[in-house]
């Protein structure tokens, strides 16, 4: 059987990969901090029928050989966490980071935490600041009973502040800590918006707003998505030809064992 057919089968099996990772990339194209995935390549294995260095006389070598390879195969997908562009909400309880680095922390209903780049926040029952599927923000913020919502001012350092019924001065209510990781491209995406911690990420650095790339709180902002359009649909184009091409490839490799066969009859 023909090699040519089963690499350019790798090979439109690898477009398809790209095209999937493509069509989530757009999906989540309104996403608020989704950050889109790329999608790495790498050839296989390639079979050596002369090997390059080969002496082909007393005094000189083969210099380049002869190798063919067998397709190609998914590397990796890697997140990119290029910073979104801002949408400005008016909302308090929206908030967008400045930097690329930082993440919020995520309780969730097991105990353990996750991270996220999304800000948009809400207040539950019990006055708790929570992410839109009810978990919580670490360290919990609570605001106090009386405290009027639409006074609540958040900092570009993380101090929160409301006032309290008829209080002139507002009152600190919490502090918004920020998070880093060495290999934020190591974290791993678990849907809703948010990432969990790998061995490949390293563990959460803690840090101040402001400081070591995690960027200042901007109160009433999201960050959107970093999904460019045009970027992904000029990928989507070149994706779709070399999907085609290896197609094409598979037809030629079986016209020609047509030929091959057609000479006995």
């Amino acid at each position: 059987m023909m090699r040519s057919l089963w690499t350019a089968a790798t090979g439109m099996v690898a477009q398809q990969f790209h095209i999937d990772t493509i069509s989530n990339n757009l999906a989540n194209v309104n996403t608020t901090g989704f950050k889109k995935n790329r999608a790495d390549f790498e050839d296989l294995v390639y079979q050596h029928q002369v090997l390059a260095g080969t002496p082909a006389t007393a005094v000189s070598e083969i210099p380049t050989g002869v190798n063919v390879g067998h397709g190609v195969k998914t590397a990796a997908t890697q997140k990119l966490f290029e910073i979104g562009s801002f949408q400005a909400t008016g909302n308090k309880l929206d908030m967008a980071l400045t930097g690329e680095m930082g993440f919020f922390k995520i309780q969730m209903p097991d105990g353990t935490f996750s991270f996220t780049r999304d800000g948009s926040f809400k207040i539950d029952s019990n006055q708790q600041v929570v992410t839109s599927n009810g978990y919580l923000l670490e360290p919990p913020i609570v605001l106090p009973e009386g405290a009027i919502l639409n006074t609540l001012q958040i900092a570009e350092g993380g101090e929160v502040t409301v006032k309290i019924n008829n209080d002139v001065k507002p009152t600190v209510v919490g502090q918004i800590e920020l998070y880093r990781f060495v290999n934020p491209a190591g974290l791993q995406a678990v849907g809703k918006n948010l990432f969990r911690e790998t061995m490949a990420s390293g563990p959460e650095i803690p840090a101040a707003p402001g400081t070591e790339g995690v960027g200042d709180v901007l109160q009433g902002f999201l960050e959107m998505s970093n999904v460019k359009i045009v970027e992904e649909m000029v990928a989507m184009i070149v994706a779709q030809r070399a999907y085609e091409s290896n197609s094409k490839a598979i037809q030629t490799s079986d016209n020609m064992l047509a030929t091959a066969i057609s000479l006995k009859r």
